[in-house]
């Protein structure tokens, strides 16, 4: 929301206090703060007649600073609140002198200037991270009676913003106005489903602002070197997140609203829906299934979407029995072969499903002032939403999903949560403009812990639409309504790197898009787009995604890639245990792996999945890529060719092909296993390497299902000798090391070299925990 007209002026209709210096401090063990009048007091009655700006400063982790801005403090404020996971007993430094005071946490550093105009610094090791500058933070009241908080934090000389949630416009937000609201929007304009109070910039630091409402934010759109945020209100509170790396800013800020759960190893094969409005019942359901195995296409996981209940009785649970007459014995039979079962639900309950006079008459939907259930048409006929503020209505909801989760369903999509109106009243009172984006998390949470109670926990796994900040805790998301274009194609991965870098580690999306039909070419392209993605869901509205509805060539596509996937699963799961401990994502934008590289700050295009390969998917019918090489010597994962980089690259790729790189003096583990997600991933593990580097160490690691460390490997190059250094639990399960594309291997201590493709695989002998190569 702009509140200035250019450099010197207001825009009508708003009145605006900010700090004009710092006339008091009040320091004790775990805080500072600072009273700031909005002009020089140079007479006892200076102060009558003048507000006073609050400014309290403290910090609830390491590197974390928290910043709290208040007006008039005596303000009613409502819940709901981000549930922040904070420490005590961490060192701080606070002080006061006669020039500044100042307090630091960890590396992180808040210094306010006295004696002058307005001055607020942030720093990190003593290097400037940004400062709220005179007139930058502000009380405003406008003429129409609201009143906003602000704050205005600067942007450097090149420096990029990212983040704030899954945004589909262009990675990079600078010049962007982005307003905090979920909506179901499409992925096609500046409307979002998950909208995060998050950014981070290539400065290396991040910006959280503690606030579930609306959000406003000008990215250099208002004020070119400031990003400014605003709330209604009296009051704000964000943090600066400070971080010896940009992945460590991720770390710390999810250490402090959420770290993602694991999903299960399961969740990473393939996905199959019976797409939206099409028709289908277990005939056709099977026919797919059947017609995947004869083509030898690996499949993973079944979805029903919306029409599995009875048409106008959304959301009811319960499977029409005009289509699935005997739905218990259906799902047995497919989770006999080896499936695993999702169903489509959402949090709104049509007039006509019985649901609807039970939560009517319990309370359990959300009321208008006057106590009447709210309703509208638009969705569902007569539709009511589920108040997920009266435990008793969560467990109401959470009892029919229990049902369903015995009768054999393993996950939900959780579809909608975005349009929660706030002309209602909440069963706990909470404020209904926090709700509307708030909403989601206790939408998602509700359905995720029936899950983890039912299957274990590590078992829970949704597909989920809308999220807000902490939202990452309940894994997977994916990103919504894209339409079958390279242009949506294009658009939904920058939706996924902005979600990435908003502290989401897995997102997905649907191959071929969702609304129109895809041309085959598109499809095929997609598919190598979605099976190199953190999830892979085939999906669509009016249409089967069964790939031999399109061509032959594509049901040779999908074999291909989802085979790939699968052996991939060592390399992906311990990038996926990354997610979960640390916060980086397994889709990762360029920048968040190439700090020093500044030409990775504006790609949007290519991503790195987990921190070794590259992936550039093709955009265009001519298979063409046009993608950039962050400097050394990178090997094409599957034909084995180098590639020097520094250098933007031009390729052209058919259909059962895509750039994918192994970076320079990487490990990447590949399983043995290209037909299921789901294996022992260090029995028979081949470990390639790539390019090690002279004076460099490489490794990487094997994980089981709970995220503990199964085996991991070091290779150490010092000229032409390699030392190779492995460990296990299980020592007496086989494995090997590839060598991709090196120098000729002269002798081998430990193990011996056969020829394999791309490469020399060397087999270690029986009992060794290590080997000694000599190039």
């Amino acid at each position: 929301m702009k509140f200035s007209d250019g450099q010197w002026l207001t825009r009508k209709g708003f009145h605006i206090i900010s700090p004009a210096e710092v006339h008091d401090v009040a320091a004790d063990d775990t805080s500072l703060t600072v009273f700031a009048p909005p002009k020089p007091i140079t007479s006892r009655s200076g102060e009558l007649d003048t507000p006073l700006i609050e400014v309290k400063f403290s910090s609830p982790m390491p590197d974390v600073i928290k910043v709290q801005m208040f007006h008039h403090k005596g303000q009613v404020r409502k819940g709901p609140y981000f549930q922040l996971f904070t420490s005590s007993g961490h060192p701080l430094q606070i002080y006061e002198d006669d020039q500044d005071a100042g307090l630091t946490s960890g590396n992180l550093s808040v210094r306010v200037l006295k004696n002058q105009p307005w001055d607020v610094r942030f720093e990190y090791e003593g290097r400037m991270l940004t400062a709220s500058s005179f007139k930058g933070m502000g009380y405003i009241a406008a003429d129409e009676g609201h009143t906003y908080m602000r704050e205005q934090l600067n942007l450097s000389v090149g420096e990029y913003v990212y983040g704030l949630g899954e945004r589909f416009t262009p990675l990079i937000k600078n010049g962007q106005s982005v307003d905090l609201w979920n909506q179901d929007g499409g992925t096609n304009s500046e409307q979002a489903y998950k909208n995060i109070p998050f950014y981070l910039t290539n400065r290396g630091y991040g910006v959280f602002v503690n606030h579930p409402e609306l959000v406003s934010f000008e990215v250099g759109s208002e004020k070119v070197s400031k990003v400014q945020f605003s709330v209604k209100g009296e009051y704000l509170e964000y943090y600066i997140i400070g971080g010896a790396s940009r992945k460590q800013v991720l770390n710390n800020y999810t250490a402090l609203t959420g770290k993602p759960a694991l999903p299960p190893e399961w969740t990473f094969g393939l996905w199959l829906t019976t797409s939206f409005t099409t028709n289908y019942d277990e005939e056709t359901v099977t026919g797919f299934i059947n017609g995947m195995a004869e083509r030898d296409l690996p499949l993973h996981v079944f979805h029903f979407d919306c029409f599995w209940m009875k048409e106008f009785e959304w959301t009811n649970f319960e499977w029409d029995k005009r289509v699935f007459p005997e739905p218990e014995q259906m799902l047995q039979r497919l989770k006999g072969r080896g499936l695993k079962i999702c169903v489509w639900i959402n949090p709104y309950i049509a007039q006509r499903s019985k649901l609807f006079d039970e939560g009517m008459e319990q309370g359990y939907l959300l009321k208008k002032a006057d106590g009447s259930v709210w309703q509208w048409d638009l969705w569902q006929p007569g539709m009511g939403i589920v108040d997920f503020t009266n435990p008793a209505a969560c467990e109401w909801f959470a009892g029919y999903l229990r049902r369903l989760v015995e009768m054999g369903v393993d996950s939900f999509k959780t579809d909608f949560g975005e349009r929660i109106p706030t002309d209602v009243v909440y069963y706990d009172g909470s404020d209904p403009e926090k709700m509307h984006n708030y909403y989601s998390q206790l939408y998602n949470k509700t359905v995720f812990d029936v899950l983890e109670e039912r299957l274990g926990k590590g078992e829970a796994a949704l597909f989920a639409r809308s999220a807000t900040a902490g939202g990452q805790q309940f894994p997977v998301h994916w990103g919504g309504d894209c339409t079958a274009t390279y242009e949506s194609m294009a658009e939904s991965l920058r939706g996924g790197l902005s979600l990435g870098m908003s502290g989401f580690g897995f997102w997905s999306h649907d191959i071929g898009g969702f609304e129109s039909n895809s041309t085959a070419d598109l499809y095929k392209r997609w598919l190598g787009f979605g099976l190199l993605s953190s999830h892979s869901r085939l999906h669509g509205s009016q249409s089967y995604r069964v790939p031999w509805l399109y061509d032959e060539e594509a049901v040779d596509v999908l074999r291909f890639f989802t085979k790939l996937k699968c052996s991939l699963m060592p390399y992906l799961y311990a990038a996926a245990a990354e997610a979960s401990k640390h916060g980086v994502p397994v889709m990762r934008a360029m920048m968040l792996e190439f700090a020093e590289d500044p030409n990775c700050d504006f790609l949007d295009r290519q991503y790195m999945l987990g921190d070794s390969l590259l992936v550039a998917p093709i955009f265009n019918e001519e298979g063409k890529s046009s993608y950039y090489l962050p400097v050394g010597t990178w090997t094409h994962f599957l034909t084995g060719e180098k590639a020097e980089g520094g250098v933007w690259r031009q390729e052209k790729h058919s259909y059962l092909s895509i750039p994918l790189l192994a970076r320079p003096n990487s490990i990447v583990a590949v399983g043995r296993v290209n037909n299921r997600p789901d294996y022992d991933y260090a029995d028979g593990v081949e470990f390639h390497l790539f390019e090690p580097e002279s004076g460099r160490t490489a490794s990487a690691s094997i994980v089981n299902r709970q995220g503990a460390g199964a085996a991991a490997i070091t290779a150490a190059r010092e000229g032409n000798r390699i030392s190779v250094t492995y460990n296990s639990n299980e020592a007496d399960k086989p494995w090997s090391l590839v060598l991709r594309g090196m120098e000729k291997v002269s002798a081998v201590t430990g193990g011996k070299g056969e020829p394999a493709a791309n490469g020399m695989r060397i087999v270690p002998d029986a009992g060794a925990a290590g080997l000694e190569i000599r190039l």
